[in-house]
Order: structure tokens, then C-alpha cells, then sequence
């Protein structure tokens, strides 16, 4: 069941350094929100706060909170490795696990989270996650080839099957396009449209025509200058932000003066 994220004066440092200052925001579920801004302004840290992978990097830490479903993420009792399975993520550069089949790689995060499934229970995980990622009728035949020898297109879709299989309730997406050509992203953006029915996504994207595509609602960060923190700047319909956003560097960011 999607859910929508309450974040409230969240405030994210690398050791001493405050790299994303005082964002407040709530990213509605079913939906598509994108994060735009310069490089650098904190987008990728942001979206990596979500589902606490930020904190794999030694000395890295919140202040604020971050509630799903009334259950903020980052309470004591709050164990990371299920937030994660109930909070996906689909990474720049496709990332299939190289030693294992395109059928073992959508299975590895079931396998993580429960052990050992019944093979009629795998066939029908593998076969649902793989239709839902537009992936089914161009693998069907292939299942036990290596996930590696797919194209870069096909492999990000792998990786999304991959991510969808452990059912999470949010979809974390960081530039999932920026490696691919031009087919290969119009199919992702086709395959994020019929998700959002499912699941809760949030985007980065340097590409704003990508971000007016796919999203209902887009965030603007940005950062005041070198070294200081990234800051949420404004967040409103995609439709309006593209049209007619309330601030001058939301509009100066879109139009392509700086960035």
C-alpha cells in the first residue's frame, strides 16, 4: 500500500559538515515527485535520507524527522534494513548483480529479507515483477542468462523489477536515466507513469523536460554557494512550477540560466 512521507525540519551532515538544511515537505502517495536543482545542492543526500542509506556513510547523520504511515523512520526502535525493504531504491547506473541470473536477480531481495521461497512462489514473484517492469516478454525466453548481458536499458528495468519484487511502498529513483540513450529513457519514463499507481516515487532528474513528463509535483533545491548547505527552495504542482513558480532562481534554474 503507497504511502505519502511527512518530512519536517530535517537537517542532514556528512560529520560536522551540514550538507541539506531545514527541508519540510510531504511527498504524496500514488504519485511522482521530482527533485531538481544544481549539482551539488543536496538532491541525491536528500533522497538517500529516505530510506536511511545516508547512514551507511561512516559519520553521517539527521536532526528532523521523516514519518511514514505515522512511524517516523529514524525512531531508536526503527530497524534501517526494514525501512529499506519497505522504502526501494533504483540507483543511477544499472547495478544487476553480476554473478546471478536475470531470474536470481530479481529474486536477491526476497531472498534477504525471507530465505528460501517455494520455486512456485519464485516463478510467480519473478513473472509479476518483471510485467510490471516491462521486462517480461523481453526476457521470458532468458531467464537463466546473466542479468549483465542485458542492454543498459533492460538492466535498469531489471533493477526496478528487482526493487518492486519486495513489494515496498516507496520507489527512490536517482537520475535512473542518466546513463541510458534516448529509447531506453522514454521507456523507463513509460514504465514510472504506469507505477505510480502502485507505489509512491520519488525522482531525481537534471533533465527538466523528464521532470515535467513524468511528475505530478516537483521539489527545487538549491544552495546558496560554495559550501554551505542545500536548502529546499520550493515545492508546488509540476504544472505550475514549470509555468509559473513563486520564486525569481526556481524561474532562473528552469530557464537555464544557471545550473
Amino acid at each position: 500500500m503507497a504511502k505519502s512521507i511527512d518530512i519536517s525540519d530535517l537537517d542532514i551532515y556528512y560529520g560536522d559538515f551540514l550538507a541539506v538544511e531545514g527541508v519540510s515537505m510531504t511527498i504524496p502517495a500514488r504519485s511522482v515527485t521530482a527533485l531538481i536543482g544544481p549539482s551539488g545542492c543536496g538532491k541525491s543526500t536528500f533522497l538517500r535520507s529516505l530510506n536511511r542509506l545516508h547512514e551507511l556513510v561512516p559519520g553521517a547523520r539527521v536532526e528532523g524527522k521523516v514519518v511514514i504511515d505515522g512511524q517516523s523512520l529514524y525512531a531508536p526502535e526503527v530497524d534501517p534494513v526494514e525501512v529499506r525493504r519497505q522504502i526501494g531504491m533504483v540507483f543511477q547506473r544499472p547495478n544487476p548483480f553480476p554473478t546471478m541470473s536475470i531470474y536470481e536477480n530479481v529474486l536477491a531481495g526476497m531472498r534477504l529479507n525471507g530465505g528460501r521461497l517455494p520455486r512456485s512462489v519464485a516463478d510467480d514473484a519473478v513473472e509479476k515483477s518483471l510485467r510490471s517492469a516491462h521486462l517480461w516478454e523481453e526476457v521470458k525466453d532468458r531467464l537463466s542468462k546473466p542479468g549483465m548481458g542485458l542492454s543498459g536499458g533492460q538492466q535498469q528495468r531489471l533493477c526496478i523489477a528487482r526493487a518492486i519484487a519486495v513489494e515496498p511502498q516507496v520507489l527512490l529513483m536517482d537520475e535512473p536515466c542518466s546513463a541510458l540513450d534516448p529509447i531506453s529513457t522514454s521507456a523507463i519514463e513509460d514504465l514510472i507513469g504506469s507505477l505510480r499507481s502502485s507505489y509512491t516515487i520519488v525522482i531525481v532528474t537534471h533533465n527538466m523536460q523528464q521532470a515535467a513528463r513524468v511528475s505530478q509535483d516537483t521539489a527545487f533545491f538549491n544552495l546558496a554557494g560554495v559550501g554551505r548547505p542545500g536548502r529546499l527552495v520550493e515545492m508546488s504542482p509540476t504544472r505550475q512550477m514549470f509555468s509559473n513558480p513563486d520564486q525569481e532562481s526556481t524561474e532562473a534554474y528552469i530557464s537555464g540560466r544557471f545550473g
